[in-house]
């Protein structure tokens, strides 16, 4: 169901510092989900802010903000790395393995984190659908709020 994304638990093959997909534990596992991931990684990277007199995407611009470590590299470094880690995701999300088209995914299966996407103007919004991926996300907040705060 294009409505739903769909993920399980997992770790990257590389290794993510600005990417905020890579630096996430969902992996997809449905082509639907792939789609909607790819999408929304196209949106910010389409999305411009100046930075040090230069136009920069919007991973980029995330990353300064957010990451003490990026913070330190030059801009053309950082800007270099964002395309090496965008070039390294889209790999890894064209050769996952992912769950057969034709098969169903019971939404209280807490095997696996399951979203309802919804669209709001031209914002698609990721509302956890049952409560196991509740309890993740809600984790999955505090432990962003955590790492941005300190």
């Amino acid at each position: 169901d294009i409505n739903y994304a769909i993920y399980k638990l997992g770790n990257w093959k590389n290794t993510y510092e600005i990417n905020q997909i890579g630096l996430s534990k969902e992996i997809p596992v449905t082509k639907p989900t792939i789609t909607h991931i790819k999408f929304s990684m196209d949106e910010i990277r389409k999305s411009q802010f100046d930075i040090s007199n230069r136009t920069v995407n919007g991973f980029v611009a995330i990353a300064f903000q957010l990451n003490p470590k990026i913070q330190e590299m030059e801009l053309d470094d950082v800007i270099e790395l964002e395309q090496k880690e965008f070039d390294n995701i889209i790999d890894e999300l064209d050769n996952l393995e992912l769950l057969d088209e034709d098969s169903t995914v019971d939404l209280d299966d807490d095997s696996y984190l399951i979203y309802k996407l919804e669209k709001e103007c031209h914002v698609t919004t990721s509302i956890p659908a049952n409560e196991h991926t509740k309890k993740y996300y809600e984790e999955e907040m505090k432990r962003i709020d955590d790492a941005v705060l300190n």
